[in-house]
């Protein structure tokens, strides 16, 4: 659901995202339009945490960079006409030699190395679409996207895109180097 039609930039964004009246609500930046997005459900919060928990347990592990909470927003694109787009997302990995040198109160400019995406009934494929087009665009080298109806896993680089089952093991390869879960211990019981 479309929050405002006018058409703001990234620093307006973020402007607004820190007021009171926005506190309680889950917006992104999509070409210049606030968007507002459903909250997840238990399902979605689950699986998104055993993963998310998984990850940042093998990062810390092995010094490889910052896994930022959901909050945390990526500017995917700048527009010089003011259509920006900062994203959300369910999981994101920035490797140490791309982690900003200050700890800033602000997006991070490019997208994370791993972007994950655990995706609800609510999302619409276009939109899941557009949302992988502008991270690949954006520098992420890898996006997961987890289907909890089909206990699946679609891995999408720039070259190319793979399913897996709950039998195949899902690897960070060079991105997230060492790290592997088989598929179906993403999803509870």
């Amino acid at each position: 659901m479309e929050v405002k039609e006018r058409i703001i930039s990234a620093e307006r964004f973020f402007e607004l995202d820190q007021l009171p009246e926005y506190q309680d609500r889950v917006l992104e930046l999509v070409e210049g339009r606030l968007v507002e997005l459903s909250k997840p459900g238990r399902k979605h919060g689950v699986i998104t945490m055993r993963l998310a928990m998984r990850i940042a347990n093998h990062v810390a592990a092995n010094e490889l960079g910052e896994v930022p909470s959901s909050e945390t927003g990526f500017a995917l694109e700048r527009n010089q006409y003011g259509r920006d787009t900062v994203r959300g997302l369910d999981i994101a990995f920035v490797s140490k030699v791309r982690v900003p040198d200050e700890l800033e109160n602000a997006w991070y400019e490019r997208g994370p190395d791993l972007a994950v995406e655990v995706v609800s009934p609510s999302n619409k494929a276009d939109d899941i679409h557009l949302k992988v087009m502008q991270l690949l665009n954006a520098g992420t080298r890898l996006v997961w996207l987890v289907y909890p109806e089909s206990r699946t896993v679609v891995t999408q680089t720039a070259e190319v895109a793979r399913t897996l089952r709950e039998d195949d093991m899902l690897s960070g390869g060079e991105v997230l180097p060492g790290f592997e879960i088989r598929v179906g211990d993403i999803f509870p019981s």
